[in-house]
């Protein structure tokens, strides 16, 4: 009796698969990276140990790592299914997830190597780009769906933009020129891909339950936008400062949508770790800026609460994991 309950249909069906493993729980390497570089500015704001943001960053490269042998052995053995997301209308928009996270990791490891930054900031940028003109072109084909006009779209823009924000500093001659394209490009994919989901999301129907997570993303064009523009300029002035109040506005607006109780845990929380990353990063250094008490709790605030959140996502997706319930069909 026990042996063919073991191998009956549904048995199979509901048995933990690397084919399972979803590509947007890249996200959780940006989140990670995001805190760890967020951290790296409280230590010099505030003193905090630089071994926070040293050891917050060594949990993302193993988790990137882990992540990446972990697809690319579903892509050898079920490419079928790889091929599958990317083409998604709305999957495929987080292999943006996977550029942004080198893209991050390029600063997480500059203390560590400079010409090891340089390298993976370039392998990072050029993927970012590659990517960027693949979903555009697919999305200029036409006849796209409304409904699909979803805060993922953002990612790829979003990428764009993640090159300056790890880059801005970067000593190549070429670096200042593919920063300025990369801030270009990002800043006017993030505008009109903003406008677009807005519209949907206003005269058309709710998200479904299970993807209410990914509408904090709407704060990354202004926050991500933030730190680029600054990186790339060095300084952080009025213009800066209006990007930055509206990601928070924005914020603050969602959270009494996206954190409250009946949205199920699935990978598809990671959304909302590096948006908040970026908020948070942003607040840490326009407190530096303007040296304002409000400001400054703000970005404290925003700190311990990206901690927390990072802690229980990073606690309860180790939950899925060996529970079964993360590759499960």
């Amino acid at each position: 009796m026990s042996t063919l309950s073991t191998h009956s249909p549904q048995a199979v069906l509901n048995s933990p698969s690397i084919k399972n493993l979803p590509v947007n729980l890249f996200g959780s390497v940006m989140g990670i990276a995001g805190l760890s570089l967020a951290w790296r500015l409280a230590s010099h704001e505030f003193g905090a140990s630089p071994y926070i943001s040293a050891t917050i960053g060594t949990i993302a490269v193993l988790v990137f790592v882990a992540l990446g042998v972990g697809y690319l052995v579903k892509w050898i053995r079920h490419p079928a299914a790889v091929r599958g997301e990317f083409m998604h209308p709305i999957a495929g928009n987080f292999f943006g997830t996977i550029t942004i996270a080198i893209l991050l990791l390029s600063s997480v490891i500059a203390p560590i190597s400079a010409l090891l930054s340089e390298t993976v900031w370039t392998i990072g940028t050029i993927s970012t780009v590659i990517l960027s003109f693949v979903i555009a072109s697919r999305l200029l084909q036409g006849k796209i769906d409304a409904a699909h006009a979803v805060p993922a779209w953002l990612i790829p823009g979003v990428a764009t933009l993640d090159i300056t924000v790890a880059g801005g500093t970067m000593p190549m001659a070429w670096a200042h020129e593919v920063n300025l394209f990369g801030l270009a490009v990002g800043a006017m994919i993030a505008l009109l891909f903003f406008t677009m989901i807005m519209s949907r999301l206003i005269h058309h129907e709710p998200l479904p339950v299970g993807m209410v997570p990914s509408m904090v993303i709407l704060i990354a064009p202004f926050e991500v936008g933030f730190l680029a523009y600054t990186n790339f300029t060095q300084h952080v002035d009025t213009f800066a400062g209006l990007l930055f109040y509206f990601g928070l506005f924005v914020f603050v607006t969602l959270a009494f949508k996206v954190f409250r109780k009946g949205t199920p845990f699935a990978a598809g929380w990671w959304a909302i770790s590096f948006p908040m990353a970026a908020l948070t990063s942003a607040s840490l250094k326009y407190s530096m800026f303007v040296d304002a008490w409000p400001v400054t709790f703000i970005a404290i605030a925003l700190l311990t609460l990206l901690t927390i959140a990072i802690a229980v996502l990073f606690v309860r997706t180790l939950h899925f994991l060996f529970n079964g319930k993360l590759l499960g069909a």
